[in-house]
């Protein structure tokens, strides 16, 4: 663990920023005006290629002031924006002056953070055309890791990452094709959060590989990258790549989660026995929060990650800058240029065959994940000095992807996190993945690991803010719904709860007017709640969960027969939907009530067998 330092000041978070705007505490010309202090004090020219002069800034900020904050979620926070992302006033140059244009309109994604109060103070560096994982391929410089100077920032969101982990600004954007969004997170002792795909709208970025690039967040805490994404997501009709996915809701994490993990023959930290006990800090701390850990065959992912470079995605970075390339090749870094334009392009026949293969080791992929809340994977195998860097450009950036660059591929979102972070300044991370669509899933469990870390914010020093506890009813415009059997966190169905953007709200139980039996049948093994007269029963453990109305109709839809849905009696005091059986199915089903709830049978089962 860090030891924070003595007297320094706390970092703001913006949750605590938007709290300060709104009970009057501070103005939103203060914070900005303290924005710029901190930049000015950080003494590093390399992490924006472009900044909003301050008058301008401070000009905005009391527009906003004086307009009060009129249900703007983000009102007055100050945001970056990596410079492949379009910011109306600023220039976007990709880290490549010969390719630099003045946009005529924000990009979707920013263009909804100034709705909701967002200030965008700069455009921050990166590498060149987004093709890198390390921070070091850029013509403005090298932005300066934040924990330590020797070590490279990560890319190619270098300058998002730096500019968050040293409190310069709360939240920046940066994009995810391959783990830009994850690895320097990683390596910075940051939160990143990778959406799923067409979550939020990618109008307005320059392409690195357009089918599989994503907007993504650098954030000192969870709920702060959270309520940047609610911010952003949702479908961009003029967006031929943006999608409709369930968003969900940030909850409480689930009593009884399933982690996958690589199994020990797949974990590859390149020699540092460092960064693999900091892995198994991680799984340690997955485990005290009630998580069954699974070690996982990363076969399949791993092959799927060899097919981005050695495969015919290459060919979308060669689209991006094809009219530089004949016309101004020299322009492009020497490094860029040998990555995507360094051998012949695939042809398309190459492109049908590896698409082939994609899919067949997805259904592999998908079947390895099935069942799991989340697999785990440290966030790159170790720290990378900038000397390192220097003398193996293509090897070192390589290994940094060794976690990251199968996520995309297989349409999957993901959740980089701090794990460990030594008194020398060296940080290790963990990334949380799961299928599309279960970015609130992720981010619920994330925050509850992050927060069991401890770990300071970012290079700031600044302890995390407390755990802020979330609902333990429906959020409004969602539907509570009691779940007693396979559908519990941890069992085989809960997967349809989480894929249909399900929030976990709290664990209960019934009134004693219910009986428990296990139905013939499965697999999976299914039970059967009945209504009974009051004492004759007992109370029965189950969890409610949170859907929204499309979502809880597709719960119902897919409801098999004898079940069906009734309003349940809970102990707490609370009627809810939930799960029933129809009297007559339990004629030939095993009694199961004395065990109290459908996870201590399934247990008793096991313990059986063995």
């Amino acid at each position: 663990m860090h030891a924070l330092s003595p007297g320094k000041p706390t970092v703001p978070t913006l949750t605590s920023i938007l709290s300060a705007h709104l009970d009057g505490s501070r103005s939103i010309p203060e914070t900005i005006a303290a924005c710029y202090a901190r930049l000015r004090e950080h003494g590093d020219d390399a992490i924006f290629i472009s900044l909003k002069p301050e008058a301008e800034a401070l000009a905005e900020a009391l527009r906003l002031q004086d307009e009060g904050p009129r249900g703007r979620s983000l009102w007055g926070v100050p945001v970056a924006v990596k410079d492949n992302i379009d910011v109306a006033g600023l220039p976007t140059t990709a880290a490549c002056p010969a390719f630099a244009y003045e946009p005529k309109r924000d990009a979707s994604a920013v263009a909804r953070l100034r709705a909701a109060g967002a200030i965008i103070i700069g455009k921050t560096n990166l590498d060149q055309f987004a093709t890198g994982l390390n921070g070091t391929r850029s013509p403005y410089g090298v932005p300066r890791n934040a924990l330590r100077p020797d070590l490279v920032p990560g890319g190619s969101s270098s300058g998002s990452a730096s500019a968050v982990a040293a409190g310069i600004v709360p939240v920046a954007l940066g994009t995810d094709t391959a783990g830009s969004g994850r690895v320097p997170a990683g390596l910075q002792n940051l939160v990143g959060l990778k959406p799923s795909l067409g979550l939020v709208p990618s109008a307005g970025v320059v392409p690195a590989c357009r089918t599989l690039d994503c907007i993504s967040v650098f954030a000192l805490t969870v709920e702060d990258a959270w309520l940047a994404l609610e911010a952003m997501a949702g479908l961009d009709a003029e967006d031929p790549f943006s999608r409709t996915l369930p968003l969900g809701r940030l909850g409480a994490a689930p009593p009884h989660l399933r982690i996958g993990v690589p199994r020990p023959a797949d974990r590859d930290f390149d020699g540092d026995a460092g960064a693999a006990r900091s892995f198994e800090v991680a799984v340690e701390c997955a485990r005290t929060l009630g998580a069954e850990i699974v070690p996982l065959d990363m076969t399949p992912l791993y092959e799927v990650a060899r097919l981005l470079y050695d495969g015919p995605w290459v060919a979308e970075r060669w689209l991006a800058i094809r009219e530089l390339l004949e016309r101004d090749p020299e322009a492009i870094l020497p490094v860029t240029r040998q990555i995507i334009a360094g051998k012949p392009l695939p042809s398309a026949a190459d492109a049908f065959s590896a698409r082939y293969h994609l899919a067949e080791l997805a259904l592999a992929a998908n079947a390895a994940l099935k069942g799991l809340d989340a697999l785990m994977v440290p966030t790159a195998p170790r720290a990378v000095t900038l000397a390192e860097m220097a003398a193996d450009p293509i090897g070192a950036n390589s290994m940094l992807g060794r976690y990251t660059n199968f996520v995309n591929l297989l349409d999957l979102c993901a959740l980089a996190l701090p794990v460990t972070l030594a008194s020398d300044g060296l940080a290790a991370g963990i990334t949380l993945i799961a299928p599309a669509g279960r970015d609130a899933a992720l981010a619920s469990i994330g925050r509850a690991l992050h927060a069991a870390s401890g770990l300071p914010l970012g290079a700031t020093g600044s302890p995390q803010p407390a755990l802020t506890s979330r609902p333990v009813t429906a959020p409004v415009g969602m539907i509570e719904v009691a779940v007693v059997g396979a559908h519990l966190s941890g069992m085989p169905l809960n997967g349809e709860l989480t894929g249909l953007g399900g929030v976990f709200l709290r664990s209960t139980a019934t009134t004693a007017a219910y009986r428990l039996f296990a139905l013939p049948g499965g697999p999976p093994a299914r039970p059967g709640l009945l209504r009974v007269h009051e004492g004759d029963g007992a109370p029965i453990a189950l969890e409610v969960w949170a859907l929204s109305p499309e979502g809880f109709g597709k719960l119902v839809a897919g409801i098999p027969s004898p079940l069906g849905i009734a309003t349940l009696a809970l102990a707490d005091g609370t009627r809810v939907k939930g799960f029933i059986v129809e009297a007559a199915a339990v004629a030939e089903a095993r009694d199961v009530t004395h065990y109290g709830g459908w996870r201590a049978f399934c247990a008793s089962l096991k313990s059986s067998a063995a």
